[in-house]
């Protein structure tokens, strides 16, 4: 009886492998459409696999299939945070992920790659394919020690979903990708939308801009030290260490939630034009919207013109700075804003000129403006004043008091006054 219970305890086995869960793909292994099988993360909290959509506007109304990864224990409409192949769908059910030398490579029903990782460096073989605790699915060679090291990451080709560790910006060293969110075409179509939150590395100073195609709709403000100049309620995210990084090999934004309740967080460029940050945790799985921008009027992009700023409690919700009025008042009157304003009278640049403080404000449009992190904001005054040029002036730090000098010698531009 012995041996006869043994023997039905391993042919179970055989039978039913699908039971257990992994993380890992190796070499001599294959994910399909046809297995079901997926990998999961340790945790549980996220899973890798294969899904399938119905584009209602294609002409023949197909399923799509399409490589991804999504969170394992929402219940209801599953929420995927990673596409593969979002813009090289599968057309029936039969494809294949499967390492092929040195890369991750997914074929379809003929065999021909519609994505790769394309590795082209020097790797120990064999490799294998790993989805880790945070949703990053990595590629290994197998004589590395440095768990951190690898050879490709899905961390580094970002969709439209950030999550916590994961990076967006620009690498300013060799030829690696620029890290951008780019919504879905539509709730059911990963394929890439008409948004993007992209990072702008062209000046001194980096800020975040959401584009409807490659017009600008909402500017996050420059990094000050402490959160997004634009963005105030980040400093009341009492959960979420966000950081900014900013040297000679990158430049980009990236955080991490810091609290013991297992709060799930991700930011998520919606295909309706929104960046939203969403949370959920494992006892309470419906998604709750921790917010999203733009928030307002206010928050869209020059919607006040040069030299005037928006405040969502006065009507109009358009300002001309003090000492400027409106470049063209009939259209002011007629609620058309966007020409800003123009100085009523003309800077003599010498004595009788001076600065306005303006308190709890949007920095302007940082794309021209010079960057002095050596000295503080009395020598910035000086320096200001010294150039006629200078149209204003501001911290670039606001920590321990404020350090490092922006000045600004061009228009002011999309400005916003915000609560105390």
């Amino acid at each position: 009886y012995h041996h006869s219970y043994t023997l039905f305890f391993f042919v179970i086995l055989v039978l039913f492998p699908h039971v257990f869960s992994t993380n890992t793909l190796s070499p001599n292994e294959a994910l399909t459409i046809s297995s079901n099988k997926t990998l999961v993360s340790p945790g549980d909290v996220f899973e890798l696999g294969f899904f399938k959509t119905t584009t209602r506007n294609s002409p023949d109304g197909t399923d799509r299939w399409y490589l991804g990864i999504w969170y394992k224990t929402t219940s209801g409409h599953r929420t995927y945070v990673w596409v593969a192949n979002r813009d090289n769908a599968l057309h029936n059910s039969m494809g294949t992920l499967k390492i092929s030398h040195a890369s991750l490579v997914l074929l379809d029903h003929s065999n021909t790659p519609v994505w790769s990782t394309n590795f082209t460096g020097v790797a120990h073989l064999p490799v294998t394919a790993e989805l880790l605790a945070n949703g990053n699915f990595v590629l290994r060679d197998s004589k590395t020690n440095d768990l951190d090291r690898f050879m490709w990451q899905s961390f580094d080709y970002p969709v439209d979903t950030l999550l916590p560790e994961m990076k967006l910006g620009r690498n300013l060293i060799g030829s690696e990708n620029e890290k951008i969110l780019t919504s879905w075409k539509s709730p059911t179509d990963p394929s890439s939308g008409d948004y993007s939150f992209i990072l702008e590395t062209e000046g001194l100073l980096h800020e975040f801009y959401l584009l409807k195609n490659e017009f600008k709709v909402y500017r996050t403000g420059p990094w000050n030290g402490v959160r997004f100049n634009g963005i105030p309620k980040m400093q009341n995210w009492s959960y979420i260490d966000n950081s900014f990084i900013d040297n000679n090999e990158e430049v980009a934004y990236s955080f991490q939630v810091n609290n013991n309740h297992n709060i799930h967080t991700r930011f998520r460029m919606s295909s309706t034009g929104y960046l939203q940050v969403i949370t959920w945790t494992k006892t309470v799985p419906q998604r709750n919207m921790f917010w999203s921008f733009p928030e307002d009027t206010c928050d869209l992009y020059k919607v006040c013109g040069p030299y005037a700023y928006c405040d969502m409690h006065t009507s109009p919700t358009c300002n001309c700075i003090k000492g400027f009025v409106p470049k063209n008042a009939g259209r002011w009157d007629l609620r058309d804003m966007s020409g800003g304003c123009v100085r009523s009278s003309k800077l003599s640049c010498g004595e009788g000129d001076g600065f306005l403080r303006m308190s709890q404000m949007k920095l302007p449009e940082t794309s021209e403006a010079v960057v002095d992190k050596r000295i503080g904001l009395k020598e910035c005054r000086e320096k200001c004043v010294r150039d006629c040029n200078c149209t204003g002036y501001a911290n670039m730090d606001i920590m321990n008091g404020g350090s490092g000098c922006v000045m600004w010698t061009g228009e002011l531009d999309d400005m916003r006054k915000y609560d105390a």
